[in-house]
């Protein structure tokens, strides 16, 4: 697999500065699918019948199988590359989150999307900290799936 090509570059401090309250774009859609949900529970060890049982979970309170709500947040590592490349900088580390809310289930055969908008901006010792909000959204959905404030390092 090649490197996606980001819908937004911001090259160094000045630029990053700049993006501030703006939305840097949208990535791919990815379909979930049983295979993957049913990895992420081996991964965590999080078997519950919602997410690995496809029959049982279609009789149950979605109509069918769900992805964990750690798994759509996850996704964010894979969508945010597709959407924005911070570069010009020696370094950079994910610092954590602020706030993620599971907002609507993800089904097992839903494609989601991620779309990023760049919050807020601090200075730290030897860099810059970013708020990116990253919002998970469920093709045809009326909420999104997932929304999450992570915090973001960038080095000098």
């Amino acid at each position: 697999m090649t490197d996606p090509t980001p819908s937004t570059v911001l090259d160094g401090a000045d630029a990053v500065k700049a993006a501030v309250g703006t939305h840097l774009g949208y990535s791919d859609w990815l379909e979930i699918d049983q295979d993957r949900v049913n990895l992420f529970a081996e991964a965590t060890g999080d078997h519950q019948w919602i997410h690995v049982d496809p029959e049982r979970a279609a009789a149950g309170p979605f109509g069918a199988p769900i992805a964990h709500g750690y798994l759509t947040m996850s996704l964010s590592n894979y969508f945010l590359p597709q959407i924005v490349e911070f570069s010009g900088f020696s370094a950079g580390v994910n610092y954590g989150v602020d706030k993620v809310r599971f907002i609507s289930p993800v089904k097992v055969g839903d494609r989601v999307r991620g779309g990023a908008e760049l919050v807020e901006l601090s200075e730290v010792n030897g860099g810059l900290q970013t708020l990116v909000r990253i919002t998970i959204e469920v093709e045809g959905g009326s909420k999104p799936a997932c929304v999450i404030d992570s915090l973001s390092r960038w080095l000098y």
